[in-house]
């Protein structure tokens, strides 16, 4: 059965103006339990973690100014959200609930978490509505504890942003391999180095993406070895994404979530699997195309 991090207050620290974006926080919960993909039973609430656990990651004092209201005008611009006490909360939760998901993919072969993907986020700052990168301090987490003998990670960056913070974060770790597929000329417009980045034109289609993932994937597992994966599984590829600039179908989506989770399921790696951007203007093809994911996992891990 599926474990799923979710917490409600996942959708409700912002002003009126950002609610339509966290919306799907909201509603996929709660298509997944109405068409029966999943019981009630793989909910999980997360909690916020040690802040040791965030500190491996990221710096005493960006984490301290984050947390105590303390960022300045421009940092705070760069986040794209305004500070709040509710905000931090949602943050941290939304980290903690990417570690525990880490732990139980562990026993469980997957884990999922209703948020999270946080990829702008860099060790000493936040950005692009990032403010702590959760993936990454799942990934300093697992490496920090020889008990889980998790001596490689690959993280499988497929939203249509490049993961700047990730790339950032790891430069000079070998341990964790970054590859990031993502639009080329989309936001950031000052792109770090991953240790595999693929930028696509715009108007990339279903064809030429699942084309390009199937000659990559596979091989980045061979050559890797990784023992664990995360996988951001943005739905901003969309080609009714209003930012993404790509054009794959709600089909094609799902065609690329059944490759990347079956080849970890074939392969026996332990994935945590991360919500990302999605910004259609009709809701339910942000809603729908997430919940494909979920389907996708269920199916594989039954």
């Amino acid at each position: 059965m599926l474990s799923i991090a979710w917490a409600p207050l996942y959708a409700h620290p912002l002003p009126e103006n950002h609610r339509f974006p966290m919306l799907k926080y909201e509603l996929l919960p709660e298509q997944l339990l109405r068409e029966g993909t999943v019981p009630e039973s793989a909910f999980f609430v997360p909690q916020p973690p040690p802040e040791a656990d965030i500190l491996r990651t990221h710096s005493a004092d960006y984490y301290q100014r984050l947390r105590d209201g303390q960022l300045t005008r421009h940092e705070e611009r760069a986040t794209g959200f305004p500070w709040s006490a509710q905000l931090f909360e949602r943050e941290v939760t939304i980290l903690g609930g990417t570690l525990e998901c880490a732990r139980r993919a562990l026993h469980g072969g997957v884990a999922l978490n209703i948020a999270g993907g946080t990829h702008h986020a860099f060790h000493d700052r936040g950005e692009g509505f990032c403010l702590l990168n959760d993936q990454a301090a799942a990934a300093d987490y697992l490496l920090a504890h020889p008990e889980f003998n998790v001596r490689k990670v690959l993280i499988v960056d497929l939203d249509v942003h490049q993961g700047n913070g990730t790339a950032a974060i790891f430069r000079h770790e070998p341990r964790v391999f970054t590859f990031s597929m993502h639009g080329a000329r989309n936001y950031p417009h000052r792109k770090e180095q991953s240790d595999l980045d693929l930028p696509l034109p715009d108007g990339t289609d279903d064809a030429a993406y699942l084309a390009l993932l199937h000659d990559t994937l596979p091989r980045l597992l061979e050559e890797q070895q990784p023992d664990f994966v995360f996988y951001l599984s943005g739905v901003d590829v969309l080609e009714t994404d209003k930012l993404g600039h790509l054009a794959l179908s709600r089909a094609g989506c799902r065609l690329r979530d059944e490759f990347v989770l079956e080849l970890c399921h074939r392969h026996g790696l332990p994935v945590v699997v991360c919500m990302g951007g999605g910004y259609s203007p009709r809701i339910i093809d942000i809603v729908e195309a997430h919940a494909n994911t979920f389907r996708v996992a269920a199916d594989l891990w039954s």
